[in-house]
């Protein structure tokens, strides 16, 4: 399926930096809480993150993603997620983050 440009504009996918991490043992798979700083104009959003397979909390923390800031909230086991950290699956499903190398400043819309 082929879109317009314009659609393609209306995704706001932000470089962040994670900030904080915390175990979620209220989500119905395991996640962590994560807290992402997108910049002087966003700020820092939280999420939950169902990436316990293949980081720990301590390599998550200051590593540079890529997140979703305009789908608005949702709750999600009585937390609110303000964004949408975006991965891909691998072969178990099991989700592997977009990262950002090299650097970015913090905010930075996908183009």
């Amino acid at each position: 399926m082929t879109i317009a440009y314009a659609d393609f504009e209306k995704i706001d996918l932000r470089s962040g930096t994670i900030t904080k991490i915390e175990l979620f043992p209220r989500a119905k798979k395991p996640a962590y809480k994560v807290w992402v700083d997108f910049g002087n104009e966003i700020g820092v959003k939280q999420t939950s993150a169902q990436v316990t397979k293949h980081y720990t909390p301590e390599s998550l923390v200051g590593k540079q993603v890529v997140g979703c800031v305009n789908l608005g909230e949702k709750n999600i086991a009585g937390f609110t997620s303000q964004f949408l950290l975006v991965g891909f699956p691998d072969n178990n499903d099991d989700v592997c983050l977009v990262t950002v190398d090299p650097n970015v400043p913090n905010g930075k819309k996908l183009f």
